[in-house]
C-alpha cells in the first residue's frame, strides 16, 4: 500500500484523527492530509523534532502524545518512517496509537506485498497450465 492510500486508510477509519503526515526518518513527508505542503513539511518536521527531545537515556521513543486544551497531538514511529496526527479534544489514546501503528505498517507493505501478489499469479498459472495439457 503507498504511503498516500495508508493515510487515507487511517483518516477513514479513525473518527477521532482530523489530520495526519506521513515522513521518512529523516522526515521528508511522503503523503498528507493536509493541503498546503509548507505546512506538512513543518509538522513532520516538528514531529521528528519531538522524538529526539523525548530521547533519553533508553534512546528515542517509538510514540509520544502531546495534549492541548484544543486536542491532542500524536507521533508513532517505527524507525524507519514517522507518522504524527492531530486529533480533537480528550482521545482514546490507546486506539489512535493502534490505527497509528497499523498505518505505518500498512504503508512498509508496500513493496513485499506487490512482490507476494506477483508471486502467487505465477504458481496459479503454472499449476493450470500442466491440466490444461492433460485435458489436450
Amino acid at each position: 500500500m503507498n504511503a498516500a492510500q495508508a493515510l487515507a486508510d487511517l483518516v477513514e477509519v479513525s473518527s477521532q484523527i482530523e489530520s495526519a503526515v506521513l515522513a521518512d526518518g529523516s522526515g521528508a513527508v511522503l503523503a498528507s492530509t493536509l493541503g498546503d505542503e509548507a505546512r506538512a513539511q513543518a509538522i513532520a518536521t516538528e514531529a521528528r523534532g519531538l522524538l529526539q527531545g523525548a530521547a533519553g537515556p533508553a534512546g528515542e521513543p517509538t510514540q509520544v502524545e502531546v495534549a492541548f486544551h484544543e486536542g491532542c497531538v500524536f507521533v508513532v514511529t517505527d524507525g524507519e518512517r514517522l507518522v504524527a496526527a492531530v486529533t480533537g479534544r480528550d482521545p482514546t489514546a490507546g486506539l489512535v496509537f493502534y490505527d497509528l501503528k497499523t498505518c505505518l505498517r500498512l504503508s512498509a507493505e508496500e513493496a513485499p506485498a506487490k512482490k507476494a501478489a506477483t508471486s502467487t499469479r505465477s504458481r496459479r498459472k503454472k499449476a493450470a497450465e500442466p491440466e490444461a495439457a492433460d485435458e489436450a
